[in-house]
């Protein structure tokens, strides 16, 4: 019984699986295409022949092991990006196991494919200060530059992510007693976040000047359509490039989308906001992802040795009683 092709079992994977079966987000549903266009340019340009004539065959262990040194290597990417673009295809091998039985050999070796460790990095943020400066550097004499100062400050005050900011409606910024916007986030949950009085001030003027649908993008393109993650990172750096000659400071650091929502969370950290609250605001599954921002800040940690005093007490060392905590202690 002839099995089916590689074009069908993609397919099925994006259409059937992932969206009706699993009901994933459209941010993984992007994120997993995207992989999938990568390897098929990858595995087109190295077998010469066409994406829909390649066979599932040639995409085995080997081959996907070559294609993520070529992200590494090539394309420049980072660790974490590489694992990303594995754990695609990890997804669609566990279900192409299930769907072709005579393939679970085969995908057993792709499945044993490890994600690589890396060392986790210091989070970037930006201090107020270089906040302050970010924001002041659109021009306001046109209209883009009205749009990106309050994207820009909607961003830092929010900590609202990429996707979040580019995919955010008319109908999702309220103006009643408590100002606040509207945002689906990573598996598709909704939170609200409050707006600061300034904020909401620029945000409702920005708003009042364009004419438009409930559904229209908050921050359109200069075409009337959602801003591209590329034209997004593009505003920050941009805007971040001017800043940088009010701010010398701004000079070493690489200012991101995402460095603005770091930056949102150490401001709340730094005034003292618990990190359950902090985790909320930002739409983390746990707090263990929001504590990497204690890591961050040496002021905190200052603090934390003032404390620590010494108060003249010997130091008492822990002393086993028993025999195998004894053993265990050795190791």
């Amino acid at each position: 019984m002839k099995g089916s092709t590689l074009q069908s079992l993609i397919q099925l994977f994006f259409a059937d699986r992932l969206q009706k079966q699993l009901g994933v987000s459209p941010h993984t549903v992007a994120a997993y295409r995207d992989a999938f266009r990568l390897l098929l340019k990858f595995a087109s340009e190295r077998l010469s022949r066409g994406p829909s004539e390649l066979r599932i065959e040639d995409l085995d262990a080997p081959f996907l092991g070559k294609f993520l040194d070529y992200l590494e290597e090539v394309r420049g990417n980072c660790i974490r990006t590489r694992n990303n673009r594995l754990a695609a295809f990890h997804a669609f091998f566990q279900y192409v196991s299930i769907s072709e039985p005579a393939l679970a050999l085969h995908c057993q070796r792709v499945l044993a494919i490890p994600s690589k460790r890396h060392e986790r990095g210091p989070v970037a943020f930006l201090t107020e200060e270089e906040s302050a400066a970010l924001v002041a550097a659109p021009s306001l004499d046109a209209w883009v530059g009205r749009r990106d100062r309050a994207l820009l400050l909607l961003a830092i005050q929010t900590g609202l992510r990429n996707t979040e900011l580019t995919s955010l409606r008319r109908q999702d910024v309220e103006f009643g007693a408590v100002a606040h916007v509207r945002c689906f986030g990573k598996g598709r949950k909704m939170r609200c976040t409050p707006l600061r009085q300034d904020v909401a001030a620029v945000l409702k003027e920005w708003l009042s000047r364009q004419e438009g649908k409930p559904d229209d993008p908050v921050f359109p393109s200069s075409k009337g359509g959602r801003l591209s993650a590329d034209a997004l990172q593009r505003l920050v750096a941009k805007h971040a490039a001017t800043a940088r000659k009010i701010y010398p400071s701004l000079a070493t650091k690489k200012v991101t989308p995402h460095t603005l929502r770091h930056g949102a969370a150490m401001a709340m950290l730094r005034r003292g906001v618990d990190l359950t609250v902090i985790a909320l605001w930002l739409g983390h599954e746990s707090t263990e992802t929001t504590q990497i921002y204690l890591h961050a800040d040496m002021q905190l940690k200052e603090k934390a040795l003032a404390h620590a005093a010494p108060s003249g007490a010997p130091p008492d060392r822990f002393r086993p009683t028993d025999s195998l905590l004894a053993f265990l202690e050795r190791l």
